[in-house]
C-alpha cells in the first residue's frame, strides 16, 4: 500500500507521475456494442436478461412502485432524512442563484435580440448501486433537474440481489423530485435510456457516474445521438499543502479519495519534506481501520506525494494534471487558487474537506476526470437546459441592417439569402 514519494522531479518527468490509471476502453467497445443493439432491437426482454445475467436478478417488473418508494422511505432514519433534506436545501440554494433572467440587447437600433433558457424536457439520471449506492448522486442530478425545468427526470440504479434499491436512493429520488425509477444497472440500463423500451422511455441527455462500461456505453449511445453530461473516469483527488497543513486531514482526505475505487487516485503536491515524509505512515494507520481496506490499498497503487518548489512550479503542475477535486490545505489557500485555471471544484483551507462536495456544501459532485477539467465544467444548472435564441427587427432597423446583410450574403455566393432582404426592403419603398 505503500504511496510512492518524488522529491523534485524535472518536468520532463511530470507526465509519467501524473498519468491517470489506464482504462482500455477499446476492449470494451465490442461487448458494450452488443449490449446496447440487443436492448435497441429486444427492448424490456433484452434488459431482463441482461439483469439476470450482470445483476443476478430476475426481474418481473422494471420500474420500482409506490409502495416500494414508501417501504424504502419507512426504512430510513429520521436523522438521515434530516440530512437529506438539508443537503438538498443546500445544493438548491446553490444551483438556483446560478439562473440568468432575459436580457434583451439591441445591438444597432431597431435590432433586438436575447435568448432564454429552457429546461431539457426528459432527462435520465444513472445512480452507481453495488458496494456503495451514491444516493447523494440522486441529489446533485435531479435537483438542479427540477430547478432548470426538465419535464420527466427518469432514473436507473442497479438491484441488489434480493430485486430492491437500496432505501437511501429511493427516499432522495422521491425527496428530489424523480418522476420514475427502474431497476437496471450497468450497459442495459444507458441503452434503455437512449433508446426507450416497452416500459422506459428514451431520454435527451443521459446523465451520472459508473465503471468503466457505463462509460463506454454513455459515449458510444452519444455519438447515436443522445447527449450526455461529460466524458468521465475513475475519481481524482489533488491535495496542495504548506507547512502548517495537519497531516491527519492530509491522509483522511488521500483516504476518502481512495475508497471511491480501485482506480482512484490521489496526489499531494507540497515543498515540505517533514509533511510528504509523514504522510504514508499516517495514511497507512488511518486505512488500517476503513472497512473499505481492500480498495483502498489498490488506489493508493496509483497514488503519489510530490515535493515541489513554492510558487509557479506547484501551481504549473497543477494546473497540468486537471484535477477533478482539488484540496488547498494553505493558510493562503484562496489567494493561491486565484492561479488556478484546470480543475473540476476547488475546496479552499484547512477544514474544507473534499466530502463537503460531495455530499452537502451545495456545490456538485459530479465533475470531470481524467483531464477533461481542462474544456468542460462540471454538471450545473444550464447542464439541464438548452439556450434559444431570438430576434426581432422593426422596418427601420431592417432599413440599417439590410444593406449589411445583402453585401455579405452577395460575397458567399448565396442570392437567395440577399433576395430575402432585398424584397422586404422594395416593400417599404
Amino acid at each position: 500500500m505503500a504511496v510512492k514519494v518524488y522529491t523534485y522531479p524535472r518536468r520532463d518527468e511530470w507526465n509519467e507521475i501524473l498519468a491517470r490509471p489506464r482504462i482500455d476502453l477499446a476492449a470494451l467497445s465490442h461487448t458494450v456494442s452488443e449490449v446496447l443493439e440487443s436492448v435497441r432491437r429486444d427492448g424490456d426482454a433484452a434488459l431482463r436478461r441482461y439483469e439476470a445475467q450482470f445483476d443476478g436478478v430476475s426481474l418481473d417488473t422494471l420500474q420500482v412502485t409506490p409502495e416500494e418508494i414508501a417501504e424504502g422511505a419507512a426504512a430510513l432514519s429520521g436523522k438521515l432524512k434530516g440530512a437529506i433534506s438539508r443537503a438538498i436545501e443546500n445544493i438548491g440554494a446553490f444551483h438556483a442563484s446560478q439562473a440568468l433572467g432575459v436580457k434583451k440587447v439591441e445591438t444597432m437600433p431597431g435590432v433586438w435580440c436575447w435568448q432564454r433558457s429552457v429546461g431539457i424536457e426528459r432527462v435520465g439520471i444513472y445512480v452507481p448501486g453495488g458496494t456503495a449506492p451514491l444516493f447523494s448522486t440522486v441529489l446533485m442530478l435531479a435537483v438542479p433537474a427540477r430547478l432548470a425545468g426538465c419535464r420527466e427526470v427518469v432514473m436507473c440504479t442497479p438491484p441488489g440481489r434480493d430485486g430492491k434499491i437500496a432505501p437511501a436512493i429511493l427516499y432522495a429520488a422521491r425527496e428530489a423530485g424523480v418522476n420514475r425509477i427502474f431497476k437496471l444497472g450497468g450497459v442495459q440500463a444507458i441503452g434503455a435510456m437512449a433508446f426507450g423500451t416497452e416500459s422506459v422511455p428514451a431520454v435527451y441527455k443521459i446523465f451520472g457516474p459508473g465503471n468503466r462500461y457505463v462509460m463506454a456505453a454513455k459515449q458510444q449511445v452519444q455519438v447515436q445521438g443522445v447527449a450526455i453530461d461529460m466524458p468521465a473516469g475513475p475519481s481524482e483527488v489533488m491535495v496542495v499543502a504548506d507547512s502548517g497543513a495537519d497531516v491527519r486531514f492530509l491522509a483522511a482526505d488521500f483516504l476518502s479519495q481512495a475508497e471511491h475505487g480501485a482506480d482512484s487516485q490521489s496526489i499531494l503536491v507540497t515543498a515540505d519534506k517533514a509533511i510528504a515524509e509523514a504522510l504514508p505512515a499516517e495514511i497507512e494507520q488511518q486505512a488500517s481501520r476503513l472497512p473499505r481496506h481492500e480498495w483502498v490499498g489498490k488506489s493508493l497503487a496509483h497514488s503519489a506525494v510530490v515535493v515541489l518548489e513554492e510558487g509557479q512550479e506547484q501551481l504549473d503542475f497543477v494546473n497540468a494534471y486537471a484535477p477533478e477535486h482539488l484540496i488547498i490545505h494553505r493558510a493562503d489557500a484562496e489567494s493561491w487558487a486565484a492561479g488556478v485555471v484546470n480543475a473540476g471544484s476547488v475546496f479552499l483551507g484547512y477544514y474544507t474537506p473534499e466530502s463537503a462536495g460531495d455530499y452537502a456544501s451545495g456545490t456538485n459532485h459530479t465533475l470531470p476526470t481524467s483531464g477533461y477539467a481542462r474544456a468542460y465544467s462540471g454538471v450545473n444548472l444550464d447542464s439541464f437546459t438548452r439556450k434559444i435564441t431570438f430576434q426581432q427587427i422593426s422596418p427601420e432597423g431592417l432599413k440599417a441592417l439590410g444593406p449589411i446583410i445583402e453585401t455579405m450574403a452577395e460575397a458567399e455566393g448565396l442570392e437567395a439569402h440577399k433576395e430575402a432582404v432585398a424584397i422586404r426592403l422594395q416593400a417599404m419603398d
